[in-house]
């Protein structure tokens, strides 16, 4: 199990928020803490302790005002770390190679890909086309429902018909190099994770797999670590002390470094 860091980025500036909170109509979402840093003191702190392969995401939609604001943030962060960060929040195939250009290493997934609630195999045989398969991380973000998890797009808002299932994580497993998959009827609440699905997931795990969501206290970080069967990474927000929480980031990277 690795720690991957995180930068939300939400109206040009570096948040924690209430996952399923968010609303692109007005441009507003359930705040756990908003940063006086720009992302690139967070982006500069992960390089100086050698933690690769998190992921910035762009919260607000390219139709809102705050979208190019939300570059710029992402922009900073990539300067400050290039190759050691990831980047999603309204990628498609024509944009994508741009974020790549920008230092990113690799380019997160959800709503190009999933249209009208089913998968679009037609863009994502483009955005694989035009980025590889090497570059692309697919994020089957998904929320509980009729007792499944499903697929959710457009920032969290929009449910598919897709579930998350083994059959589905082998289906998509050959357009991507990894997934990224935050719980999120639990993202942003540090109340605890979602168990059945980090035991499905960590059952899986034959490409790297990122949880997200609920994380909260470190004996959730060892639950995870038992259900995951120690395949999975991890993401924490909220509950670091980085982003207003009450668990030390320095301690999280050295209980992983312990592990």
């Amino acid at each position: 199990m690795r720690f991957r860091p995180c930068i939300d980025i939400h109206n040009g500036s570096v948040k924690q928020i209430v996952g399923g909170s968010l609303r692109d109509e007005t441009d507003t979402a359930r705040e756990n803490y908003v940063s006086e840093c720009n992302a690139d003191f967070y982006a500069d702190m992960y390089r100086r302790d050698n933690v690769r392969g998190g992921h910035i995401i762009i919260l607000n939609p390219e139709s809102s005002s705050f979208y190019n604001a939300d570059v710029e943030q992402a922009k900073l962060a990539l300067n400050a770390y290039p190759d050691g960060l990831q980047i999603g929040g309204g990628i498609n195939a024509e944009n994508a190679y741009k974020f790549l250009d920008m230092g990113a290493t690799h380019v997160i997934v959800t709503s190009y890909v999933f249209k009208a609630g089913r998968i679009n195999y037609d863009n994502l045989d483009k955005l694989k086309s035009e980025v590889g398969r090497e570059h692309l991380v697919l994020d089957l973000s998904c929320r509980m429902r009729d007792g499944e998890y499903y697929i959710v797009t457009d920032r969290w808002q929009n449910y598919t018909d897709v579930a998350v299932t083994p059959e589905t994580l082998d289906e998509l497993s050959g357009y991507c190099d990894e997934y990224l998959i935050h719980a999120v009827d639990v993202e942003g609440k540090a109340t605890g994770i979602e168990k059945k699905l980090a035991a499905m997931l960590g059952t899986w795990a034959k490409i790297p797999v990122t949880y997200a969501g609920g994380v909260g206290s470190f004996d959730d970080l060892k639950l995870l670590k038992e259900l995951g069967l120690g395949r999975l990474d991890v993401t924490i927000g909220s509950a670091l002390d980085i982003f207003g929480g009450n668990m030390s980031y320095k301690k999280v990277l050295e209980y992983m470094n312990d592990k």
